[in-house]
């Protein structure tokens, strides 16, 4: 079952690089399955993480979420504990302190939906016009029971941090682009060399 969401997931990402000043098309990564691009689109919508620069302040992003200006700072809050998440996921400390994923999922309003035809059953937000949070929290129980929740990860380089979704066989992917950050952790190890 998926669930609605307003946030645009197409596969090619455009980064900048603080280090070498290109602009990188990331898009050899599919975006992450289901509900979980939502969530992936969320994290993703910090520029710089240094600087804390994000898409957020546009009026279109907010709208492709969902979200009014004045709970610009409710997503912001969602999206750095998302980002911490997804951090856990791959085996690194947060990236500065922030509230606990689980006590903002606590105040979504979900309720149990289940399929008269086979029984299925699945966490969705209680409202149609569901909070950026419910429709987050719904993405996350999807995301659990179909055991892709731990894939969607953050990358390790420090300088950026956007979330992806891990599609390595073994579930050990560290980066977000092999082509630019992939690319110049390696480089470092070599030059290090």
């Amino acid at each position: 079952m998926s669930y609605p969401y307003r946030a645009s997931t197409g596969n090619a990402v455009t980064a900048w690089c603080r280090t070498t000043g290109n602009v990188a098309t990331m898009n050899e990564r599919a975006s992450a399955p289901g509900g979980l691009a939502l969530i992936e689109a969320l994290v993703n919508t910090l520029q710089d993480i240094t600087t804390g620069a994000d898409t957020l302040g546009s009026a279109k992003v907010r709208e492709r979420f969902g979200i009014t200006a004045d709970g610009v700072d409710d997503a912001r809050e969602l999206r750095e504990s998302l980002r911490a998440t997804c951090l856990a996921h791959a085996g690194h400390p947060p990236h500065r302190a922030v509230t606990p994923l689980g006590e903002l999922l606590a105040k979504a309003p979900l309720r149990v939906l289940v399929d008269d035809r086979d029984g299925s059953a699945a966490l969705v937000p209680l409202h149609d016009d569901a909070s950026l949070l419910s429709r987050v929290a719904a993405a996350i129980a999807e995301a659990t029971a179909a055991g892709t929740w731990t894939r969607l990860k953050a990358c390790e380089a420090e300088d950026c941090r956007w979330a992806f979704y891990d599609r390595s066989p073994a579930g050990r992917g560290r980066w977000c682009s092999m082509a630019v950050c992939g690319a110049r952790a390696k480089m470092r190890r070599y030059r290090a060399k």
